[in-house]
This record gives C-alpha cells, sequence and structure tokens, in this order.
C-alpha cells in the first residue's frame, strides 16, 4: 500500500465521507450493511457474557507484540498529550499490548499513565513491550479491568466525583469525607479504538464511566472505526449481529460508528463536544490496483466545569 507520510495518512481528508457511502448504498452486492439483521439469536447479547475470553485469547495468540503498530500519529492527532502540564494524570482503557501508551510515554514525561484492558494477558503484554522500549519507567500503573460491565477502582476517582457530574476539582483536603468536591480524577482518557468492541447496548455505561472518572474540565480523546470503513464492508452477512455491529471469526466484537452516533452517546454522558469529524484516507493497493477506503472517527470530549 501506498500512502505518502504518517502526518499525511492521518491528517489529510482524502475523500468526503458521502462518497463512500454513496458507493456502499449503490453496490447491491453491500445490501447486507444497510439493514438490520432479522435473526434473533444473532445479537450482541448472546456474546456479551464472553466479550473478555476473546481478547484473552487474542492476545495469547500474538504473544510477540507485533500485531499493532505503535500509534505514533496520535501525538499529532492530540498535541494536549504533549502540552500537557506537570503532574497529569492520563487514563488509557483498553490499551491492548501498548501501541497508544508507548507512543504517549515516550512523548511525555509529565503524564503519569494509568492502562487497564480487560485481558490480564493484554496487560502482560504491555508492560513487555514498555521495558524493551523503554529503560526505565517509572511513570505507568497497568490494573485489570473491564469497563462495560465494572466501575473503575475507587482510587482513580473520589466517591463524590464519581456520582456528580458537577463536581470541580480542589485541593484542600485529601478526606474525601470532609470535602464534597472532587480531590482526585485524571485529565484525560483514550478511547482508542477500545469502544467498538464493546456490545453496543452496554456503550452508554461504559462512557459514564470514563466521565466519572475525569476531573472537571478533563478531556476524553476518541479515535474507532467509521461507517462504511473497509473493514466493515469485507463482513460477510452471517457476521452481522446487529445494525452496524459484526463479530470477528475469533469471537471479538466491531461496532462501525456515524458521528450522530458517537455525538449521542458520548453528549448523553453528560460530555461536551469540542472535536467530532470522519478521518477519511484513501490509501492505494499498487499489487492489486485497488483504492481502499479507510474511514475513523476522531473526537475530544470535555467533561463541564462546575458553573
Amino acid at each position: 500500500m501506498e500512502k505518502g507520510g504518517e502526518a499525511g495518512e492521518y491528517h489529510s481528508k482524502d475523500f468526503e465521507w458521502e462518497f463512500v457511502k454513496n458507493l456502499v448504498e449503490n453496490d447491491p452486492s453491500l445490501s447486507h450493511h444497510l439493514q438490520e439483521p432479522h435473526l434473533v439469536d444473532s445479537s450482541s447479547s448472546s456474546f456479551s457474557s464472553s466479550v473478555s475470553k476473546p481478547w484473552q485469547d487474542f492476545h495469547s495468540r500474538h504473544s510477540s507484540g507485533k500485531f499493532f503498530k505503535e500509534r505514533r500519529y496520535l501525538l499529532k492527532e492530540f498535541p494536549e498529550l504533549v502540552l500537557c502540564g506537570e503532574n497529569t494524570k492520563l487514563l488509557e482503557v483498553g490499551c491492548g499490548n501498548g501501541s497508544t501508551v508507548l507512543p504517549v510515554l515516550r512523548g511525555s514525561k509529565n503524564i503519569t499513565v494509568y492502562a487497564c484492558d480487560c485481558s490480564s494477558e493484554a496487560l502482560v503484554r504491555t508492560k513487555e513491550n514498555i521495558n524493551r522500549a523503554i529503560a526505565t519507567v517509572d511513570n505507568f500503573h497497568s490494573f485489570t479491568c473491564d469497563f462495560s460491565t465494572s466501575a473503575f477502582p475507587n482510587w482513580l476517582a473520589c466517591h463524590h466525583c464519581r456520582h456528580n457530574k458537577h463536581c470541580h476539582h480542589s485541593g484542600e483536603s485529601d478526606d474525601t469525607s470532609l470535602n464534597e468536591h472532587c480531590i482526585g480524577g485524571v485529565d484525560f482518557v483514550t478511547l482508542i479504538f477500545t469502544l467498538s468492541a464493546v456490545p453496543k447496548e452496554r456503550m452508554p455505561r461504559a462512557i459514564k464511566e470514563c466521565f466519572a472518572v475525569l476531573k472537571p474540565g478533563g478531556l476524553l480523546l476518541f479515535r474507532d472505526y467509521g461507517l462504511y470503513d473497509m473493514t466493515m464492508l469485507r463482513f460477510e452477512p452471517e457476521k452481522c449481529i446487529g445494525f452496524r455491529e459484526y463479530v470477528r471469526s475469533d469471537g471479538t466484537l466491531s461496532y462501525f460508528f456515524c458521528l450522530d452516533t458517537v455525538k449521542r452517546l458520548f453528549t448523553d454522558a453528560g460530555f461536551i463536544e469540542v472535536e467530532l469529524e470522519n478521518c477519511c484516507v484513501k490509501a492505494v493497493n499498487r499489487r492489486k490496483n485497488k483504492n481502499m477506503y479507510r474511514i475513523w472517527v476522531h473526537g475530544k470530549f470535555q467533561k463541564p466545569f462546575l458553573k
């Protein structure tokens, strides 16, 4: 495949999303992507109880840690991660093998990174990759958590903050029983190709968990698969388990987002939209003389300050 330069690959808009939408809607062979499946047993709820296990198996199979490339482009997409001040805290949700964590740790010494994944095997891979890439790391901490079914640990945010959308940050006391305002929380949450792997019915709860651990004014940084991305169009009809929702042969799930869905999910959880757009990239397979249209959703959402 050819595409000039990493910065160009992730920052340019090579085509309008409506161009691919028209291609899909006028191709009869792709009509199954436009309709909700009618099979009663073919829904994400059938897979909900075993979301973690397929990812555990996935990371066991790819134990070399080379399946994902380091996502260096993220520091260009989200420069806040480089420009942040001292004592900044970031929660990376769904860290996989560390492809997001590594460039953040390399790019900023001011950030303390907390990383979680539903797969304990993924955390092992992440630690191995970090230790290979960086000589000494004292600003990285990991823990196992499926944020679609479980709350984040209390030490990420004070109890009051978890249940109050409008609390503000205060450093007056370390005792949350004496201080009604938030004294904890993280400055950033990153959701990079993570939410699409969560069963659709669990997404609202998962996003509310992210909201709860952010400091007021904190940012959630989002990137995930967009509607009509090339990978969506490769799924056969029998892999469709819900509207725009698919299951891979290894049992992992994949949802493809339109902008309206993303906006609704995050604003319903209490977030303010800061940025939201499709990132549309055209790559060319020279060997097959074929154009490949990649579509990702890029977003930034802020937890409101107390008025």
